[in-house]
């Protein structure tokens, strides 16, 4: 559990009460009133309760803002792609603008909502209420093979693989313009942006901050301003392949937040109304955790991706 966090300040007399403390706090009406409900905010030392009341004159608050509580996910009856199922772990091929798990703004429609229901609740405690069996993620907008974990056991022997990065993934993307040297490898530091906190960004190799990060590439084909390419992570940050590429100049073609798409591809992308980033995690590969037999699956291209390299590769 979080720890609960204390907002204080000074209201001027005269004001409506729950629009002044809104104001001082930073909060919306509604998180106020509600606060006042559940005996959180006082006013020159009292409760108070009602979001009408006049402020008297000049008056100091305190709002006790309580450490926020996972909502467990619901089962929900979403059709999967299940690519390997038994007794400790299930392999799904997620569809591109699934997302992994519920989180502010996505309450349901998830993965995990869609799993709780295909395995009756079967899922490992570990990631909690609302991100049971959860050992790795892979983007909203991006496609392809997930393993979830399905017993304890099993999500502790994968969270060690990912951890020391024995795993075997890689994703099939197609980028902006032609890498150069066609193949190679980058490694760089990935950490929040400061200039838009949704954003991952290279960090200085010398950084305190961020994560060691690095993405193995290499051309597959050379379409007409872009390129097929195969990438291969040792490591797995928060939007690697996505910052990685886009810090080599080859940002993936339909990613909103990292790239651009160049004068001869974006008349096509438009005409397909292609809209995500061109990225699908094609294999995944690793150890059972609990039988030790070697897994190795692969998926092919989703339609809209092919569709787009059949477009530029004229």
């Amino acid at each position: 559990m979080g720890e609960v966090r204390v907002i204080t300040g000074v209201l001027e007399g005269g004001q409506r009460l729950d629009k002044a403390l809104a104001e001082a706090s930073g909060l919306s009406r509604e998180r106020v009133k509600a606060l006042m409900t559940e005996g959180r905010v006082t006013v020159a030392g009292s409760l108070v309760s009602q979001p009408s009341a006049k402020i008297a004159g000049e008056s100091a608050f305190t709002i006790e803002l309580p450490p926020p509580v996972e909502a467990a996910a619901a089962a929900q009856e979403i059709p999967l792609v299940v690519v390997y199922e038994d007794d400790h772990l299930i392999v799904i091929d997620k569809p591109a603008g699934m997302v992994v798990h519920p989180a502010a703004g996505n309450a349901d429609g998830t993965l995990v909502n869609a799993l709780l229901h295909h395995c009756a609740g079967q899922l490992s405690g570990i990631g909690g209420v609302a991100r049971p069996g959860i050992v790795h993620r892979i983007d909203k907008d991006t496609s392809g093979l997930l393993v979830v974990a399905k017993s304890d056991v099993a999500h502790e022997g994968l969270a060690k693989q990912f951890a020391d990065h024995s795993l075997e993934r890689a994703y099939l993307a197609v980028c902006n313009g032609h890498p150069s040297p066609p193949s190679g490898s980058v490694n760089e530091r990935i950490g929040r942006s400061d200039a838009n906190r949704k954003k991952m960004a290279v960090l200085p190799k010398d950084s305190s901050r961020g994560k060691h990060a690095v993405t193995h590439y290499k051309t597959i084909q050379k379409m007409d301003g872009c390129a097929l390419i195969e990438c291969r992570l040792e490591t797995g940050r928060t939007h690697q392949v996505r910052v990685h590429l886009a810090s080599i100049g080859h940002a993936l073609l339909g990613d909103p937040l990292y790239g651009r798409p160049n004068s001869k591809v974006r008349p096509v992308l438009q005409q397909l109304g292609f809209k995500r980033q061109a990225l699908h995690a094609a294999v995944l590969g690793f150890v059972h955790p609990v039988t030790s037999d070697r897994l190795r699956f692969t998926s092919d291209l989703p339609p809209d991706m092919k569709e787009l390299i059949d477009e530029t590769g004229h």
